[in-house]
Protein backbone atom coordinates (compact mmCIF):
# COMPACT_ATOMS: atom_id res chain seq x y z
CA UNK A 1 0.00 0.00 0.00
CA UNK A 2 1.91 3.31 -1.17
CA UNK A 3 1.41 6.40 1.45
CA UNK A 4 -0.84 8.38 -0.52
CA UNK A 5 -3.54 5.74 0.24
CA UNK A 6 -2.31 6.12 4.11
CA UNK A 7 -2.80 9.76 3.30
CA UNK A 8 -6.70 8.95 1.92
CA UNK A 9 -7.50 7.00 4.74
CA UNK A 10 -6.37 9.33 7.50
CA UNK A 11 -8.37 12.24 5.72
CA UNK A 12 -11.18 9.51 5.73
CA UNK A 13 -10.79 8.59 9.68
CA UNK A 14 -10.84 12.67 10.30
CA UNK A 15 -13.61 12.99 7.87
CA UNK A 16 -16.15 9.91 9.02
CA UNK A 17 -14.80 8.72 12.46
CA UNK A 18 -13.81 12.08 13.67
CA UNK A 19 -16.09 14.79 13.25
CA UNK A 20 -18.85 12.90 12.99
CA UNK A 21 -18.21 12.21 16.81
CA UNK A 22 -17.74 14.96 18.46
CA UNK A 23 -13.74 15.37 18.43
CA UNK A 24 -13.87 19.19 17.44
CA UNK A 25 -10.84 20.44 18.80
CA UNK A 26 -8.88 21.45 15.72
CA UNK A 27 -5.21 20.70 17.33
CA UNK A 28 -6.26 16.87 17.94
CA UNK A 29 -8.09 16.68 14.74
CA UNK A 30 -4.51 17.86 13.33
CA UNK A 31 -2.52 15.80 15.05
CA UNK A 32 -4.58 12.80 14.20
CA UNK A 33 -4.69 13.53 10.50
CA UNK A 34 -0.55 13.36 10.64
CA UNK A 35 0.87 11.42 12.99
CA UNK A 36 0.73 8.15 11.16
CA UNK A 37 -1.51 5.26 12.67
CA UNK A 38 -0.31 2.57 10.71
CA UNK A 39 3.45 3.25 12.04
CA UNK A 40 1.94 1.58 15.26
CA UNK A 41 0.44 -1.50 13.98
CA UNK A 42 1.95 -4.65 12.99
CA UNK A 43 3.11 -4.33 9.54
CA UNK A 44 0.50 -7.27 8.22
CA UNK A 45 -2.55 -5.46 9.95
CA UNK A 46 -1.07 -1.84 8.27
CA UNK A 47 -3.97 -2.19 5.68
CA UNK A 48 -6.56 -1.81 8.96
CA UNK A 49 -4.70 0.54 10.70
CA UNK A 50 -7.75 3.26 10.12
CA UNK A 51 -10.35 1.06 10.68
CA UNK A 52 -13.26 2.19 13.20
CA UNK A 53 -13.08 -0.52 15.36
CA UNK A 54 -10.03 -1.66 18.17
CA UNK A 55 -7.61 -3.30 16.38
CA UNK A 56 -5.71 -6.71 18.18
CA UNK A 57 -2.23 -6.75 19.19
CA UNK A 58 -1.42 -9.79 20.25
CA UNK A 59 -1.28 -10.94 24.04
CA UNK A 60 -4.99 -9.72 24.59
CA UNK A 61 -3.87 -6.33 23.67
CA UNK A 62 -5.14 -3.95 21.42
CA UNK A 63 -5.35 -0.19 20.17
CA UNK A 64 -8.43 1.72 21.00
CA UNK A 65 -10.54 2.80 18.39
CA UNK A 66 -9.36 6.05 16.87
CA UNK A 67 -12.66 7.67 17.99
CA UNK A 68 -12.23 6.57 21.48
CA UNK A 69 -8.61 8.55 21.40
CA UNK A 70 -10.00 11.56 19.74
CA UNK A 71 -12.89 11.74 22.58
CA UNK A 72 -10.42 11.58 25.31
CA UNK A 73 -7.70 13.97 23.36
CA UNK A 74 -10.44 16.32 23.40
CA UNK A 75 -11.81 16.27 26.76
CA UNK A 76 -8.38 15.93 28.13
CA UNK A 77 -7.26 19.77 26.52
CA UNK A 78 -3.78 18.68 25.97
CA UNK A 79 -1.80 22.03 26.55
CA UNK A 80 1.52 22.32 25.30
CA UNK A 81 4.44 21.54 28.54
CA UNK A 82 1.66 19.24 30.38
CA UNK A 83 3.36 16.80 32.15
CA UNK A 84 1.36 13.32 31.38
CA UNK A 85 1.21 9.85 32.41
CA UNK A 86 0.14 7.31 30.08
CA UNK A 87 -1.59 4.06 31.40
CA UNK A 88 -1.24 1.65 28.74
CA UNK A 89 1.36 2.88 25.95
CA UNK A 90 1.21 -0.01 23.86
CA UNK A 91 2.83 0.51 20.32
CA UNK A 92 3.11 4.40 21.02
CA UNK A 93 0.50 5.49 18.99
CA UNK A 94 -1.52 7.88 21.23
CA UNK A 95 2.52 8.64 23.10
CA UNK A 96 3.16 10.11 19.93
CA UNK A 97 -0.24 12.31 19.59
CA UNK A 98 0.18 13.67 23.18
CA UNK A 99 3.69 14.56 22.24
CA UNK A 100 2.57 16.46 19.17
CA UNK A 101 0.24 18.56 21.34
CA UNK A 102 3.24 19.49 23.09
CA UNK A 103 3.08 16.93 26.06
CA UNK A 104 6.15 15.61 27.76
CA UNK A 105 4.54 11.73 28.10
CA UNK A 106 5.81 9.26 30.41
CA UNK A 107 4.00 6.16 28.96
CA UNK A 108 3.80 3.31 31.01
CA UNK A 109 3.80 -0.28 29.55
CA UNK A 110 3.69 -3.88 31.32
CA UNK A 111 4.06 -6.06 27.76
CA UNK A 112 7.94 -5.69 26.96
CA UNK A 113 6.49 -7.16 23.11
CA UNK A 114 4.38 -3.97 22.64
CA UNK A 115 7.44 -1.78 24.24
CA UNK A 116 9.87 -3.09 22.21
CA UNK A 117 7.48 -2.00 18.98
CA UNK A 118 7.15 1.39 20.34
CA UNK A 119 10.48 1.93 20.91
CA UNK A 120 11.08 0.94 17.39
CA UNK A 121 8.81 3.42 16.35
CA UNK A 122 10.16 5.67 17.88
CA UNK A 123 13.98 4.75 16.45
CA UNK A 124 12.47 4.84 13.14
CA UNK A 125 11.32 8.63 13.58
CA UNK A 126 7.39 7.27 13.47
CA UNK A 127 7.12 9.42 17.51
CA UNK A 128 8.08 12.54 18.05
CA UNK A 129 10.43 13.73 20.79
CA UNK A 130 9.41 13.84 24.62
CA UNK A 131 8.42 10.47 25.29
CA UNK A 132 9.90 8.37 27.97
CA UNK A 133 9.16 4.50 28.17
CA UNK A 134 8.81 3.07 31.55
CA UNK A 135 8.07 -0.77 31.76
CA UNK A 136 6.47 -1.90 34.26
CA UNK A 137 2.70 -3.14 35.89
CA UNK A 138 0.11 -0.47 34.00
CA UNK A 139 -1.56 -0.05 37.53
CA UNK A 140 1.43 0.59 39.08
CA UNK A 141 1.78 4.17 37.16
CA UNK A 142 5.47 6.04 37.56
CA UNK A 143 5.94 7.83 40.71
CA UNK A 144 9.14 8.52 40.19
CA UNK A 145 7.75 11.08 37.50
CA UNK A 146 5.12 12.77 39.56
CA UNK A 147 3.39 14.75 39.99
CA UNK A 148 1.13 14.88 36.35
CA UNK A 149 -1.14 17.20 35.08
CA UNK A 150 -2.53 14.67 33.03
CA UNK A 151 -3.30 10.99 33.79
CA UNK A 152 -4.83 9.39 30.37
CA UNK A 153 -5.84 6.16 30.80
CA UNK A 154 -6.04 4.00 27.22
CA UNK A 155 -8.03 1.55 27.77
CA UNK A 156 -11.06 0.59 30.23
CA UNK A 157 -10.62 -0.47 34.17
CA UNK A 158 -12.73 -1.24 36.51
CA UNK A 159 -11.37 1.19 39.15
CA UNK A 160 -8.70 3.40 39.31
CA UNK A 161 -5.88 2.78 42.02
CA UNK A 162 -5.25 4.93 44.68
CA UNK A 163 -1.88 4.83 43.73
CA UNK A 164 -2.37 6.58 40.36
CA UNK A 165 -4.49 9.49 41.49
CA UNK A 166 -2.26 10.14 44.37
CA UNK A 167 0.66 10.71 41.65
CA UNK A 168 -1.98 13.12 40.19
CA UNK A 169 -1.15 16.77 40.78
CA UNK A 170 -3.62 19.08 43.01
CA UNK A 171 -5.96 20.12 40.09
CA UNK A 172 -4.65 17.60 37.70
CA UNK A 173 -6.64 16.22 35.33
CA UNK A 174 -7.94 12.29 34.46
CA UNK A 175 -9.23 10.76 31.36
CA UNK A 176 -10.26 7.65 30.66
CA UNK A 177 -12.66 4.66 30.34
CA UNK A 178 -14.81 2.95 33.51
CA UNK A 179 -16.49 -0.57 33.07
CA UNK A 180 -19.21 -0.79 35.69
CA UNK A 181 -22.21 -3.21 35.53
CA UNK A 182 -20.92 -4.54 32.31
CA UNK A 183 -21.17 -0.81 30.33
CA UNK A 184 -17.97 0.98 29.20
CA UNK A 185 -17.98 4.51 29.57
CA UNK A 186 -15.63 7.15 28.54
CA UNK A 187 -14.73 9.33 31.63
CA UNK A 188 -12.85 12.63 33.26
CA UNK A 189 -12.02 13.47 36.36
CA UNK A 190 -10.22 15.94 38.84
CA UNK A 191 -8.03 15.53 41.63
CA UNK A 192 -8.55 18.53 44.35
CA UNK A 193 -6.73 18.24 47.50
CA UNK A 194 -7.42 14.69 48.91
CA UNK A 195 -10.33 14.23 46.73
CA UNK A 196 -10.78 12.48 43.50
CA UNK A 197 -14.01 12.07 41.33
CA UNK A 198 -14.46 11.35 37.62
CA UNK A 199 -18.10 11.79 35.73
CA UNK A 200 -18.89 9.97 32.28
CA UNK A 201 -19.40 12.07 29.24
CA UNK A 202 -19.94 9.46 26.04
CA UNK A 203 -20.63 5.46 26.43
CA UNK A 204 -17.84 3.59 23.63
CA UNK A 205 -16.96 0.37 22.85
CA UNK A 206 -12.60 0.64 24.14
CA UNK A 207 -10.27 -1.80 24.88
CA UNK A 208 -9.82 -3.87 28.19
CA UNK A 209 -6.60 -3.06 30.10
CA UNK A 210 -5.10 -5.55 32.21
CA UNK A 211 -4.35 -5.01 35.77
CA UNK A 212 -7.29 -3.27 36.60
CA UNK A 213 -9.75 -5.99 38.24
CA UNK A 214 -11.47 -4.65 41.46
CA UNK A 215 -10.66 -7.19 44.59
CA UNK A 216 -13.81 -9.95 44.99
CA UNK A 217 -16.47 -8.49 47.28
CA UNK A 218 -17.18 -12.05 49.39
CA UNK A 219 -21.22 -12.64 50.14
CA UNK A 220 -23.09 -14.92 51.41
Amino acid sequence: MIEQNFEQMRHAMVVSQLRTTGVSDARVVAAMGTVPREAFVPGEKAALAYRDTALPLGNGRALNPPMVVGRLLTEAQVAPGDKVLLIGGATGYTAALLAALGADVVAVESDAELLLQAQSASTAGAIATGITWVEGPLQDGCAAGAPYALVFVDGAVEEIPQAIVDQMADGGRLVGAIVENGVTRLVTGVRAGTGFGVRAFADADTVRLPGFAKPAVFSF
